[in-house]
């Protein structure tokens, strides 16, 4: 089998829905394919709203949360493809990403993972498509604010490698876990995901050991994906404290010396004031929207390239043979779903 789809998913079943239905369409033409959903507990009802619309998917129910790390590799250990595919669920795919992902990772020597460029739902370009590995600098400069305050710094802002022009592909250390492609073979050499990370920096993790085994990772700017980004996750005290605290964790795990045990405690001193200065409550949920792009009308590919151009409304996407339409205007805040 050529390609297996890994996608974990908790509580999001609109946005799900509209991944496969993207993600079946892209598989068009590709032979030895598969997909597999890890449903993470959902409360939603999402296995028994998707399962019926997707008889040729597998989906594994779980009876817990098993975090983002687990989940994928209890459907790694069922995957039969060469290639793996780790994708979001909030996500939506063009038609020729398989198409361009496949012959990039067939063509390039001495590849590790891909990444590929991503926009959130206002069609803004996701700076995490592609990380600079947080050495203690990098780190540094992440969270004192110098990398959002010199976004194009090759010194300052390693992080988001924002030195690099986001329209080129070229080598990326650290690539996102909403959209990895890796070989089973590299998987071999390095391991799965380290299921003591429990959501947040597995997809660092795994990306160093990739590189540390002596391979390299690429960022693919030739396609682009739509990432309705943190669906569910609010960027709140929570989720700051579990973000850097894995951050920290990540450290501990490949570094050591007094200057890194040094870093770790102020790490931990920028989480508290990072976590002071953020809401405790959820941001709000909007109900309305302006205009729904459907695939009826429009090809995903279309629809994605047609976000990128700023026009102030807000937008909501609807795949022709799904009963829902999605949107989210803020990678901040929360997405919209309705049901059609």
């Amino acid at each position: 089998m050529v390609l297996s789809v890994i996608i974990v998913s908790y509580q999001v079943k609109y946005f799900l829905e509209q991944c496969l239905f993207s993600a079946e369409k892209a598989l068009q033409g590709i032979p030895g394919t598969e997909i597999i959903v890890v449903d993470n507990h959902s409360q939603d009802g999402s296995v028994e709203y998707l399962q019926p619309k997707f008889p040729a998917v597998k989906f594994l129910v779980q009876t817990e949360n098993l975090g983002f790390s687990r989940a994928n590799n209890r459907a790694l250990d069922q995957a039969k493809g060469k290639y793996i595919l780790f994708l979001n669920p909030d996500t939506i795919l063009p038609e020729d990403f398989f198409a361009i992902c496949l012959s990039f990772m067939d063509k390039t020597p001495g590849i590790g993972a891909a990444g590929v460029r991503m926009v959130d739902g206002s069609g803004r370009f996701l700076k995490e498509s592609r990380r600079g590995f947080p050495t203690p600098w990098v780190a540094f400069c992440k969270l004192s604010g110098l990398t959002a305050l010199f976004p194009h710094s090759r010194l300052l802002a390693h992080y988001y490698m924002g030195h690099l022009p986001e329209d080129q592909t070229h080598p990326a250390p650290i690539l996102s876990g909403a959209c990895m492609f890796v070989s089973r073979k590299v998987l071999d050499k390095t391991g799965a995901f380290d299921e003591r990370f429990f959501m947040y920096a597995e997809d660092i993790d795994l990306s160093y050991r990739i590189e540390q085994k002596g391979f390299t990772n690429y960022y693919i700017a030739d396609t682009t994906i739509l990432h309705f980004k943190g669906e569910s996750t609010h960027k709140d005290a929570r989720y700051v404290k579990l973000f850097y605290g894995a951050m920290i964790q990540f450290r501990r795990k490949h570094f050591s010396g007094v200057f890194s045990r040094v870093l770790n405690g102020l790490l931990a001193i920028a989480i508290r004031i990072r976590a002071s200065f953020s809401s405790s409550s959820p941001p709000a949920v909007s109900s309305g929207y302006d205009i729904i792009l459907s695939e009826s009308d429009s090809s995903f590919k279309e629809i994605i390239k047609l976000l990128q151009y700023p026009h102030g409304k807000r937008t909501l996407i609807h795949a022709s043979a799904s009963g829902s339409a999605v949107g989210s205007p803020s990678a901040k805040g929360r997405g919209i779903t309705i049901v059609m």
